[in-house]
């Protein structure tokens, strides 16, 4: 059973560089519907940049809340 999500995210680069840094080593979001979500924050590095990372994701977890995928969309089109 796979389980997917779909959230906001903005943070700025000094956020960033905090989990960078290894001072946090998850980023804590929650879903539209309002569930809670962790996963690695190393699994945003395709869509850092200079002012950090903003944007729409859709994210799915096994059913061992273990991370299969991230994706980072436009609307409801996903960008690869």
């Amino acid at each position: 059973m796979v389980n997917t999500y779909r959230f906001y995210m903005q943070l700025s680069r000094e956020e960033y560089l905090q989990y960078y840094a290894g001072e946090a080593s998850c980023i804590q979001v929650y879903s539209e519907d309002g569930t809670s979500l962790q996963f690695p924050a190393s699994a945003v590095k395709p869509w850092i940049t200079h002012q950090g990372i903003e944007g729409f994701f859709i994210i799915k977890f096994d059913a061992n809340h273990k991370l299969i995928e991230l994706k980072k969309i436009k609307s409801n089109r996903v960008i690869t």
